[in-house]
């Protein structure tokens, strides 16, 4: 049994159970705005959840699930939630929070589960995370002192500036307009990189198969420029796979990695989102990564140990019990 967890009109989670409907796998759904509809009757037992919980098919055993897809939003800003007395904010929470919990323990594949995703809520954190797993990443600044941004900037030129959280932020350049507000950053700590020029990829692996989308753009931000195209491309297979082995290093069966290739050959990893929003990359280029996730879901592939190595252990992922790039070689979509 599959149980698909969010919000039905999400493009990405409508893709997903489009994708195991045409495949004919059984499934269920959890709609996240039906709380009140699905209760969750289940208990802890040693590592286990035993119980029940009742799904648009009716009551299923949480034993049975072998496969879970879960894309949830922040239940704190559902409509049902915002407009709902204090009694419905409760009910929500403790939905939320007896499922995220099921989940995390769940056996079979998990896309993905909270604990591998959590390397996102910080950015520096996840930066030492792709370094370990063999990508470049772009110098990197994260600071409240003015001085030392601009000792930075003297030294590499061009920078960027976002957010350090997995909060959404429209990447900038700092510019001279910028920089007069840099005795800002004193309040909140911000990252700074070395601007890299080149062409932005986005690679999704979904379960081992590998899906690369060029992105011509106008603007420094594509998810927020004028013009922008994406394009289905091949990567070469010693990329594809240190796609795949970044994936497995953040115990991830799906991920969603922002790659920018330079004009000389140079591939820097800029970070790895474990939520993607692949539905408009889907839709626009034509690759079925839907139907790769429903594939891993139905098989249990992309299952993981959800260990992440630690910052200080070694950059070769082996010793630690992940898979060694030479372990597989990726499939291609």
């Amino acid at each position: 049994m599959i149980v698909v967890c969010g919000i039905t009109s999400d493009p990405s989670t409508a893709l997903v159970i489009a994708a195991l409907d045409q495949l004919g796998h059984t499934h269920a759904v959890l709609h996240q705005r039906r709380f009140e509809e699905a209760p969750i009757d289940a208990q802890i037992v040693g590592a286990h959840i035993e119980g029940r919980v009742l799904t648009d098919l009716g009551p299923i055993d949480c034993a049975s699930v072998t496969g879970i897809y879960s894309r949830f939003m922040d239940w704190t800003v559902l409509p049902e939630v915002c407009d709902g007395p204090e009694e419905t904010v409760e009910r929500c929470r403790t939905w939320h929070h007896a499922l995220s919990n099921w989940i995390e323990i769940a056996p079979g594949c998990v896309m993905n589960r909270a604990g591998a995703s959590a390397s996102n809520q910080s950015k520096p954190y996840q930066t030492q995370l792709i370094r370990q797993a063999g990508f470049q990443v772009p110098e990197t600044l994260v600071t409240n002192d003015p001085e030392l941004v601009h000792d930075f900037r003297a030294r590499h030129g061009l920078l960027v500036y976002k957010s350090i959280s997995s909060v959404r932020s429209i990447v900038q350049v700092l510019n001279d307009d910028a920089d007069a507000r840099l005795p800002l950053i004193r309040g909140c700590p911000v990252q700074f990189q070395r601007l890299i020029p080149g062409t932005n990829v986005r690679v999704h692996v979904a379960a081992g198969t590998v899906f690369a989308t060029r992105v011509v753009t106008n603007g420094l931000d594509y998810r927020y420029a004028d013009r922008t195209e994406f394009l289905p491309w091949q990567p070469p297979d010693e990329l594809a796979e240190q796609c795949t082995v970044l994936a497995d290093h953040l115990g991830l069966p799906l991920a969603g990695i922002d790659l920018i290739l330079t004009d000389d050959g140079q591939v820097f990893c800029l970070e790895v989102n474990p939520n993607p929003a692949f539905g408009c990359y889907e839709n626009r280029t034509g690759q079925p990564i839907s139907n790769a996730i429903a594939v891993g879901l139905e098989r249990g592939e992309g299952q993981r140990s959800a260990a992440v190595c630690q910052v200080g252990c070694s950059s070769n992922p082996a010793p630690c019990g992940l898979p060694s790039s030479a372990a597989r070689r990726p499939r291609h979509a």
